[in-house]
């Protein structure tokens, strides 16, 4: 079951990073300037934040195994008419299709996986699914880069569909047939929580990526999105709070203590994940003088850091409890990051290469606990809420880390003209990620200690717990 899911949700994490190290090649194929090239991916962010809450619904309506075969489907859909794309208006909105699968099936494969194991095990169940994450920024990268090298811009999305058809094809065979029974009354969708909190997702999104070249946080372009974005995440919460079931996420799983300290964890290691993946390619790119695929190349060791820690983080988390292993993994990737705050010009490679080993490993532990931890004295219906809930909180926390460092950055390195002037200006930006990162260090010690034997099969039995 889990090499099913991996096969499907690496065409996900794949599309994501091969994509990135593409955008200037896209301008000059496509004839666009790069800052309409750029919404390629910001679109296909934003699709992704307006489907995540509906994994939920989608799930006890469908079943999972009807729901992963067809996000599947429209995936490969959104792949295709990607490749057959005949300008970047089309392009992006293809983007908006892949988007939209996409933000269905990583909320989605959390909740299969935690729900055919019933909490057993939690920390190998973490490590499996982040299998994908993994290995996205390992091979992505070179993927795209070769694929530049060796052939057509359209190859970047044609890669996806033996993913997806070997995924759906496995999908079939091996996933239990969870179709839920004709007599059972069908779940209703959440028409105003989904008005209120899809468009609030995108919101927050698209205003934090407009801080990037603007007047940092204070221009209108991003004020105007970030405030109506909270101001519809706030209704949605209010009127969430008010139904006793069928809202499009039950926010009231924040009463766990596991549940919001684990999803304020990944929200700040999101911040240092998705903020690193901003400056380090920069840093190789700008000061270094490297292209996409020699960056790429140099942040292998990272990823292969992040792989190599899934099996140990795993078995300490299920063995020790989430709260000691995310301690310790937040305390190292906040001195991993330490030395890329004294960079120079002229910093050895291999110096380098080593402080990204240990920060990849460092960043996998820490985000296999903190996901593990929220699983624990739920019960079963309740899964498919915390899988949301935590995906979002580290998915904002991404796009803040990228928007806040890039302005840092951008503020830092604004008079820089000299590779030593710039990397001056870089070891700022890498002095505010350690720091966000070390801010994470306390909010470890609220995790659970030791992991549960078992989700509960009852809200009741969660309930009981969550009090133990």
């Amino acid at each position: 079951m889990a090499i099913t899911l991996i096969v499907g949700a690496l065409a996900v994490v794949f599309d994501t990073t091969i994509v990135s190290v593409a955008l200037n090649d896209l301008a000059t194929e496509l004839d666009a300037p790069l800052s309409t090239i750029q919404w390629v991916s910001a679109v296909y962010l934003l699709a992704v934040f307006v489907a995540i809450p509906l994994a939920g619904w989608a799930q006890s309506r469908l079943g999972g195994r009807r729901l992963w075969i067809a996000a599947l489907g429209v995936f490969l859909l959104g792949s295709i008419l990607s490749a057959v794309a005949w300008d970047a208006t089309s392009l992006i909105a293809f983007r908006i299709v892949q988007g939209v699968a996409g933000g269905i099936m990583m909320p989605l494969m959390a909740t299969l996986l935690m729900q055919a194991t019933r909490g057993r095990n939690i920390g190998k169940v973490m490590a499996i699914i982040t299998v994908p994450t993994a290995l996205g920024p390992i091979l992505g990268p070179v993927l795209g880069g070769l694929i530049l090298q060796l052939a057509d811009w359209r190859w970047l999305f044609f890669v996806n569909i033996p993913f997806c058809v070997v995924g759906g094809w496995l999908a079939w065979r091996n996933l239990p047939n969870d179709r839920p029974a004709a007599d059972r009354p069908r779940a209703r969708l959440d028409v105003v929580g989904l008005l209120l909190l899809c468009p609030g997702f995108a919101a927050l999104v698209f205003g934090l990526s407009q801080v990037e070249g603007s007047a940092g946080f204070a221009g209108a372009k991003v004020l105007i999105p970030l405030i109506s974005g909270l101001a519809l995440v706030a209704g949605f919460t209010a009127w969430a709070l008010t139904r006793s079931t069928g809202a499009l996420v039950n926010v009231r799983l924040f009463r766990h203590r596991a549940v919001a300290s684990s999803s304020s964890l990944l929200f700040l290691g999101g911040i240092s994940l998705f903020g690193s993946m901003l400056l380090l390619p920069l840093y190789f790119q700008q000061v270094r003088g490297e292209d996409a695929l020699g960056a790429g190349l140099l942040l292998i060791p990272q990823g292969v850091g992040a792989l190599l820690a899934r099996s140990l983080a795993g078995k300490y988390t299920d063995r020790l409890g989430p709260r000691g292993v995310a301690f310790a993994a937040f305390v190292f990737v906040a001195a991993a990051t330490v030395p890329f705050a004294f960079v120079t010009a002229g910093t050895s490679e291999v110096q380098l290469m080593a402080a990204l080993f240990v920060r990849g490993i460092a960043l996998g532990a820490a985000m296999i606990a903190p996901m593990g931890a929220a699983y624990v004295g739920l019960a079963h219906e309740e899964i498919p809420d915390a899988s949301i809930l935590t995906r979002v909180a580290q998915q904002i926390g991404g796009a803040v880390g990228i928007a806040v460092l890039a302005v840092i950055l951008q503020h830092s390195t604004g008079d820089a003209h000299t590779p030593a002037a710039l990397a001056d200006g870089f070891g700022t930006a890498f002095w505010w990620s350690a720091a966000f990162t070390t801010a994470a260090v306390p909010l470890c010690l609220f995790l659970p200690r030791l992991p549960d034997p078992a989700v509960p099969d009852s809200a009741e039995e969660a309930e009981a717990a969550a009090k133990v």
